[in-house]
């Protein structure tokens, strides 16, 4: 999935501003301003369109991660592990670890977006590469998990199977 797109779609579904998502960045080490920002968000047709690499949307991610949960201290002796390249796997990997999902909150997000799999598919998605169940995650499981958090955060109401429907009738 383009990562212009990935960017925008997070900061649609949590309804971050402009200085919220500088402050994300931030939080990694990667001081950005609010016209670069903008430009990140464009979409690939517009003009002043400027395509975010890997490593700009892996700071997003891990400040995100920082944002929503707090900066992990390292242990004493704990050596820290390098970075794995920006794959839909670790995209996925790390929006549940900001989010703090659990697999159950993973796969009730897809369904909201009218995608359905399994547990063991969606594990497939976190294990390590060269595991035998490991299973590269496609732009469409992606795209729909972004989108089922849109429904998630910003539409709650659309959650519920159940509607309530009042009768007001009784108070004219």
């Amino acid at each position: 999935m383009i990562n212009n797109d990935v960017l925008r779609r997070v900061r649609y579904a949590l309804e971050l501003n402009d200085y919220t998502m500088m402050d994300i960045f931030a939080l990694s080490d990667v001081e950005i301003s609010r016209d670069e920002l903008l430009h990140l968000l464009k979409k690939d047709n517009q003009e002043g369109y400027v395509e975010l690499d890997n490593q700009l949307l892996d700071a997003f991610l891990n400040g995100l991660i920082i944002y929503r949960r707090g900066k992990l201290e390292d242990k004493p002796g704990q050596t820290k592990k390098p970075e794995s390249p920006v794959t839909n796997n670790s995209v996925l990997k790390k929006l549940r670890i900001a989010l703090n999902f659990k697999e159950e909150d993973m796969l009730n997000t897809l369904k909201l977006a009218d995608f359905e799999i399994s547990k063991g598919e969606l594990s497939a998605f976190f294990r390590q590469k060269g595991h035998k169940n490991y299973r590269e995650c496609g732009d469409q499981i992606v795209r729909n998990f972004l989108q089922g958090l849109t429904i998630h955060f910003r539409n709650p109401a659309e959650q519920t199977d159940t509607k309530i429907e009042t009768d007001y009738s009784d108070y004219d």
